[in-house]
């Protein structure tokens, strides 16, 4: 008797033919956008507007304009650099680290989340840039030729390391996105009837013609850059996280900071990833692409980081019991029980506990509950940036420092603005590029069709069926 194989659910859905692939990924690009895309483009642009209005008033008035004050210097905008930067991460672990283990799955969504990588640093940059408080001299955190006189940067400080790393990240991740981009602009340019657009997409596809020797290339270049942005990937946010973890404060001096932080960015970046899908399957009709199956893949990522993330959150705690030190273990308690509690709360029951709902299959595969949980992820990870930077400042050794932090109108307005122009980012990209790796994808049609898997199963059969005859 034959130990029947259980044959893998398949990634790409209905009967579909290799220009069927081609017309329904590049049809948003030729043709108008829907009311739904109008919509959510109005909304981003409109947020986008206001946080602009907020940091020219910020340009205008000074940085005490945000809610920073003596004890909280390091406030509301570094908490949003560090959960952009998260934000950015999983584009990066989606396209490499998954290409790195040939797995076919990541070919649906690897192409937003490079292009979400993006835009997320870019929006991550602006805190950066205002908080040095003096942006016009923001060119001496590079190494400066020495005619600029005894000007040097100062290498101990793991805020110029911050500068090679997300540089250096966001370099690699355009390039990386650019290339897979290259394929797909040809077929558009082949496609193009009027002559500006086709003007244009031949600029930007560099002329490929799709010969075997340019695939060939193609794939080298691929395999090389994932390479290279896979250690990327972790160093970009240890780097983010001995920014807290070099200086001598109770409850930032901890070596478990890089693994933690790390995992927490692929947790919220996956999380993002899932909300963005979500929406572009809906505004573009990219079911047969985008599966059920993708969002179930996702979320057992999603379990696993929550999980690391959780057991993270416990270390620290037994460690500041452990240690015998007073003041890490009162920073501690005060994170838990002091007067920002509720955030600590809100940290715990986003990040912890939610994603344990995801073990039920039921839940996990159902569209509505993931888009609503991958929402409260991020709200959960912004909560942990936040509980990390602010109560551990406002209660430092002492007390006549103690001071409680209070967001204004215009920290608000810079982070909701920098929101919007994530989704205007997105949203163009979306318009104007073909969401989904089409020339890539069609790599698996023959293997993880649905056709195709049925006909395979039907095949094997047969087959079997005449042997024991």
């Amino acid at each position: 008797m034959h130990a029947e194989s259980q044959i893998r659910e398949p990634l790409i859905l209905g009967n579909k033919t290799y220009s069927q692939i081609t017309d329904d990924i590049i049809r948003p690009v030729e043709g108008k956008a829907n009311k739904y895309w109008y919509m959510l483009f109005t909304v981003a642009v409109l947020t986008f507007l206001w946080g602009l209005g907020c940091l020219s008033y910020t340009i205008g008035v000074g940085i005490g304009t945000w809610g920073n004050n003596n004890g909280v210097d390091w406030a509301w905008d570094i908490t949003n650099f560090v959960w952009w930067i998260g934000i950015g991460h999983a584009g990066t672990l989606i396209s490499a680290v998954l290409l790195l283990f040939r797995q076919k799955w990541r070919l649906g969504i690897n192409r937003s989340a490079e292009a979400m990588t993006i835009f997320a640093v870019i929006c991550a940059a602006i805190f950066v840039l205002f908080h040095t408080g003096r942006p016009w001299l923001d060119y001496m955190l590079f190494p400066l030729p020495n005619q600029f006189g005894s000007l040097w940067p100062n290498f101990n400080s793991p805020l110029l390391w911050d500068v090679f790393a997300v540089s250096t990240y966001f370099t690699i991740s355009l390039v990386f996105w650019y290339i897979g981009l290259i394929p797909d602009f040809a077929t558009v340019r082949d496609r193009a009837i009027n002559p500006w657009v086709k003007k244009m997409y031949s600029i930007m596809s560099f002329g490929w013609g799709g010969s075997v020797r340019h695939w060939s290339r193609f794939e080298e270049v691929s395999l090389v850059l994932a390479g290279i942005s896979t250690p990327l990937v972790f160093s970009v946010h240890s780097i983010v996280s001995m920014d807290f973890a070099t200086s001598v404060l109770p409850g930032w001096h901890t070596t478990i900071f890089p693994p933690y932080f790390v995992s927490g960015a692929v947790f919220s970046g996956f999380a993002m990833v899932l909300t963005l899908m979500l929406v572009v399957r809906k505004v573009y009709n990219l079911q047969a692409y985008i599966t059920v199956k993708h969002v179930e893949y996702m979320n057992i990522v999603i379990i696993v980081t929550g999980s690391i993330v959780g057991v993270a959150y416990l270390t620290e705690l037994f460690i500041s019991w452990y240690s015998g030190v007073e003041f890490e273990q009162y920073c501690f308690l005060n994170r838990a029980t002091g007067p920002y509690w509720w955030a600590y709360a809100l940290m715990m029951t986003c990040n912890v506990v939610s994603p344990q709902l995801f073990w039920v299959k039921k839940w996990r595969t159902s569209l509505t509950f993931t888009f609503v949980m991958s929402i409260v992820v991020n709200i959960g990870m912004w909560f942990e940036r936040f509980v990390i930077i602010v109560p551990s400042l406002c209660r430092a050794h002492v007390p006549s420092t103690w001071t409680m932090f209070h967001p204004t109108f215009i920290d608000i307005g810079i982070f909701t603005g920098t929101i919007g122009m994530f989704f205007t980012c997105f949203l163009l990209f979306s318009r104007f590029f073909p969401v989904i790796a089409q020339a890539e994808l069609k790599t698996i049609l023959k293997s993880s069709g649905e056709k195709q898997k049925k006909e395979a199963a039907l095949h094997a059969h047969d087959h079997e069926a005449s042997h024991s005859h």
